[in-house]
């Protein structure tokens, strides 16, 4: 659990919270309300898989404090990877926060519209309204279980990754498709180039659902590198990562990461 102190220049004052950090860039995110609920059960399972693509999210580097984002926040896949600060605002409702505590989650799936409930009854993930649905587990860091709903106050932050990024892939002959996932940094995915051994130039892959891009190229029996650009612009190469004899469903990790 992670608390709010004086010392990391996070200052908790009558239920509001003003936290001022810096961002990977150099610029200071602005705290924005929504408000959460949370799904998967108490061990965070119904929250694998997803509309990211990801798999285990625990072999993928992402864990069990995630978060599936309404459509408002989703922005149709490219906000996949992407992590944000969370914490329960008190000033509205003190009975259900667990004072004094926030949780950095991972975007990781999607949280479909209702359009059948009313947006302030049921509808939490309609549009235009700014929604986390959290797991279990996480919800629980920031707010009483018996809540169900509460509202937060949310911003974006710099991931943070054990190890390199982690190329999965799948797909057929003439269709890789490749799974990018353990992204630091910005977390987000903006661009990928791959390159095969005996490819001249660097291809362009495109997004194929979220955190999944393909390629239409014929690249059995070469290694593979990798150009990944994160949406803050950053580019890191990762350059034969995964080897000639590869074959579809394995998962390889770079040396490199953001």
């Amino acid at each position: 659990m992670e608390k709010v102190s004086m010392h990391g220049g996070l200052i908790l004052s009558l239920g509001l919270v003003l936290m001022i950090t810096v961002q990977p860039n150099g610029a200071a995110a602005a705290w924005l309300k929504a408000h959460a609920t949370f799904y998967g059960g108490s061990d965070a399972s119904g929250t694998m898989g997803g509309a990211c693509g990801y798999g285990n999210l625990n072999t993928d580097g992402y864990g069990i404090k995630t978060a599936a984002l309404s459509t408002a926040l989703f922005n149709d896949g490219k906000s996949c990877g992407g992590c944000y600060q969370i914490v329960c605002d008190a000033a509205q409702v003190p009975q259900w926060c667990l004072k004094g505590t926030y949780i950095t989650i991972t975007a990781t799936n999607f949280c479909p519209p209702n359009y059948a409930l009313p947006s302030d009854n049921g509808g939490w993930c309609n549009p235009p309204r700014p929604h986390f649905d959290m797991s279990q587990p996480a919800f629980e860091t920031i707010a009483k279980y018996s809540a169900g709903i509460v509202p937060i106050l949310y911003r974006k932050v710099g991931c943070k990754r054990n190890g390199g990024i982690r190329f999965t892939i799948n797909g057929r002959d003439y269709f890789e498709l490749v799974l990018i996932s353990n992204v630091g940094g910005a977390g987000e995915i903006l661009n990928v180039w791959i390159k095969g051994s005996k490819m001249n130039n660097w291809e362009t892959m495109s997004r194929n659902w979220g955190a999944n891009w393909q390629s239409l190229s014929y690249l059995n029996g070469q290694s593979l590198s990798f150009r990944v650009q994160a949406s803050n612009g950053r580019t890191v190469t990762a350059l034969n990562v995964v080897p000639s004899n590869w074959n579809f469903g394995q998962s390889f990790s770079s040396s490199t990461q953001f």
